[in-house]
């Protein structure tokens, strides 16, 4: 997600400011809306999303500044890796216009997180997952490998492709651990106090201790 540098955003799910009722109906606007986007403009069939702690994926337009959901985490991908040279417009979108309504509004009904551009693609068989931490401080990115397995360094890329000699061209430095920022704006106001609290109490710790 972005504000002015033009990175792609997307937002986080946040089950306790929105209730059931609220949130199957948003989902079913955008089920709608991808259902009809591919029924326009045929595409192979994608993999299913991973779970994770990504509800939606959303780009701003560069020039109407309105937010337009990504249909799939792919998608979201291939759009981020070359952000910068390639910017987004709604008209990358099919039959979607600068004039037509945002597809998504930025406001606290869920929260929020700013991505960085240019993050290199997912390697072919690889899947990378950020998680929210349960205080809404920040979020932690690891890649799923093929087999399974977790890996949260790019020396530990490493030592899995030394040890899956079958993945020997995966470059590693296509492995990114930078990770979005969370926007304070959108934060639950039950969360958004206790994290201040925290904020506060370990700056005042790290005064006396400096003293």
């Amino acid at each position: 997600m972005v504000k002015c540098v033009c990175a792609a955003e997307y937002c986080v799910r946040d089950c306790a400011t929105k209730d059931r009722g609220e949130r199957e109906r948003e989902r079913l606007q955008i089920e709608t809306r991808k259902m009809k986007n591919k029924e326009e403009s045929p595409k192979t069939a994608e993999k299913s999303k991973p779970r994770g702690s990504v509800d939606v994926y959303a780009a701003q337009c560069g020039k109407c500044l309105k937010w337009r959901t990504i249909d799939s985490l792919e998608e979201y991908e291939e759009m981020r890796s070359r952000f910068t040279e390639d910017p987004f417009f709604c008209s990358k979108k099919p039959n979607v216009t600068c004039d037509d309504p945002a597809d998504i509004e930025y406001d606290a009904t869920r929260t929020w997180v700013i991505d960085k551009p240019n993050i290199p693609k997912t390697p072919a068989g690889f899947r990378r997952e950020l998680i929210l931490r349960r205080d809404f401080s920040k979020l932690d990115a690891h890649y799923v490998t093929p087999t399974g397995k977790r890996v949260r360094t790019r020396t530990e890329v490493a030592a899995y492709v030394k040890e899956n000699p079958q993945y020997k061209d995966v470059n590693v430095d296509d492995f990114n651990f930078t990770v979005p920022k969370v926007m304070e704006d959108t934060i639950p106001e039950s969360i958004s106090g206790s994290l201040k609290k925290k904020v506060k109490k370990k700056m005042e710790n790290q005064m006396e201790n400096a003293a």
